[in-house]
């Protein structure tokens, strides 16, 4: 557990713990991975400035007081508070000078840790209020406790403590299920409307492109960055995830459920099906029906 600690000098930023971890690929292809950690009591010229930086940073304020600019705009935080910061981005924080902060903090690495922020709109409220102190002081020690270990279990703890903190962002902004809505660029939303609407129809990119009036480079940029896959292979699974209801509902052909959901040829239709599945579409018709 935490223990307040004893008064600094305000000149020098002082690493109370500082922990670094290489997670092995198997450790990043099965769980969050936290990379580095730590408890850090400021200087009042601590200031962290980056375009881009791997992974998100999760900072809790234990006493004092810190700042964050990001997407243009500043946000203080005091304690109590969770700061969430997408690295990705250009983002500057640091300590407000008259009382500087003293935090707990971690960065985190995971496939949909992007798609987890959208949906807590950290990009446009970084900062999480009334959130649930002790049960998060809990779980960053569970973090500095076995981010360092070498057995398979202390990285499925810290994995486990990592959700823990999501679930508790997630109690505290997103209590009602009608408010997760990710925040998307315009563009963007309007070719995944067009997408789940026509997705049985011929789609190319230049034409959401052209809608978005956005250059297709611009445009495939854009989309990858708020979706975190291109807009081909988001059709590509669109078009699959129809399809299984297809299958399961319906007794159509194969080959007429690959012409319904956007494919006009059975055989291009039946790779993608076993590449996202794992499955022939028959083979999954048959084990849903059995199951």
């Amino acid at each position: 557990m935490y223990y307040p600690s004893m008064p600094s000098s305000l000149q020098e930023t002082v690493f109370l713990r500082n922990i670094y971890a290489t997670p092995a690929d198997w450790q990043r292809d099965l769980f969050y991975s936290v990379v580095r950690a730590g408890h850090l009591r400021a200087a009042i010229e601590h200031r962290i400035d980056r375009e881009t930086y791997p992974g998100h940073e999760m900072i809790f304020c234990l006493k004092g007081r810190g700042w964050v600019q990001v997407a243009g705009k500043r946000h203080e935080v005091t304690p109590g508070m969770l700061l969430w910061v997408n690295c990705h981005h250009p983002h500057i924080y640091g300590a407000i000078a008259r009382d500087p902060w003293e935090l707990f903090w971690i960065r985190v690495e995971g496939r949909p840790l992007d798609r987890i922020a959208e949906l807590l709109r950290v990009r446009s409220q970084p900062v999480l209020e009334g959130i649930n102190e002790q049960a998060l002081l809990r779980e960053y020690e569970e973090v500095f406790e076995h981010m360092s270990g070498t057995r398979p279990s202390d990285a499925a703890l810290v994995s486990a403590a990592v959700a823990a903190i999501i679930g508790l962002a997630f109690h505290v902004r997103l209590s009602e299920p009608g408010l997760v809505q990710p925040e998307l660029p315009s563009a963007v939303a309007r070719a995944l409307e067009r997408m789940r609407l026509y997705f049985h129809l011929p789609m190319r990119v230049a034409e959401l492109a052209n809608l978005s009036g956005m250059s297709e480079s611009h445009f495939s940029r854009q989309f990858k960055e708020a979706i975190g896959t291109s807009p081909i292979d988001w059709l590509r699974r669109e078009r699959i995830n129809q399809a299984k209801r297809r299958l399961i509902e319906s007794d159509d052909p194969v080959k007429e459920i690959a012409r319904q959901v956007g494919y006009h040829d059975q055989f291009f239709f039946s790779k993608d099906f076993k590449k996202m599945t794992r499955l022939t579409p028959t083979q999954f018709r048959e084990e849903e029906r059995q199951g």
